[in-house]
């Protein structure tokens, strides 16, 4: 799998072997390559955007300590997401990365995100915007965000993203899945109470 620089998967696991023999030149091209995506991820589950930048910086210095430990199980991309995820739980003083649910039913979730409303085509017009899903992904709890960024926003695999958040894959795809429906309805919310026209 190439990204857009032509460069593949195993080329980053070349550069992090060499970061691990103590070559800074490989590890500044992954710091090139990866900041990007770390500090959106980091945004994205990180209470404001001075926490996101510590939350790159611990992520990289981690890296660079850790390079040797990479044993290729996953991505460069994802190994370095999770350590970014786990930066960002440390700084908000979580224990762990458990997500509470909220109790509501699929089919509350469903309805709040407006399904079998009669006029689909305004919030379709409204979730075009991208202000609106913005604002809409800021509303949400940092489990939602995170898992949203890492699947839409990053594209990693299902597997990877499991992975990444300590779960299984069902668990994974039912997070997913609800952080979804919340989304839309953060959403519809917004384009109900009439803040878009």
């Amino acid at each position: 799998m190439s990204d857009e620089e032509g460069l593949t998967r195993e080329d980053d696991a070349r550069l992090v072997a060499r970061a691990a023999q103590g070559d800074a030149n490989a590890f500044e091209i992954l710091v090139g390559r990866h900041r990007a995506a770390v500090y959106r991820f980091a945004r994205a589950i990180a209470k404001d955007a001075s926490d996101a930048e510590d939350v790159l910086q611990e992520t990289f210095l981690s890296a660079w300590r850790g390079a040797a430990g990479f044993g290729g199980r996953s991505s460069v991309r994802t190994w370095l997401l999770v350590i970014a995820r786990n930066g960002a739980l440390r700084a908000r003083g979580r224990a762990d990365a458990r997500h509470e649910d909220g109790g509501e039913s699929l089919a509350e979730l469903g309805a709040r995100a407006g399904f079998g409303t009669e006029d689909p085509e305004r919030i379709a017009l409204a979730a075009e915007r991208r202000d609106v899903l913005a604002t809409a992904l800021a509303s949400l709890g940092p489990e939602d965000r995170e898992i949203l960024v890492l699947r839409d926003l990053e594209g990693i695999s299902g597997e990877e993203c499991a992975d990444a958040l300590g779960l299984s894959l069902p668990a994974m795809k039912s997070r997913l899945h609800r952080a979804r429906l919340r989304l839309v309805a953060a959403v519809h919310g917004a384009a109900c109470n009439g803040r878009w026209r």
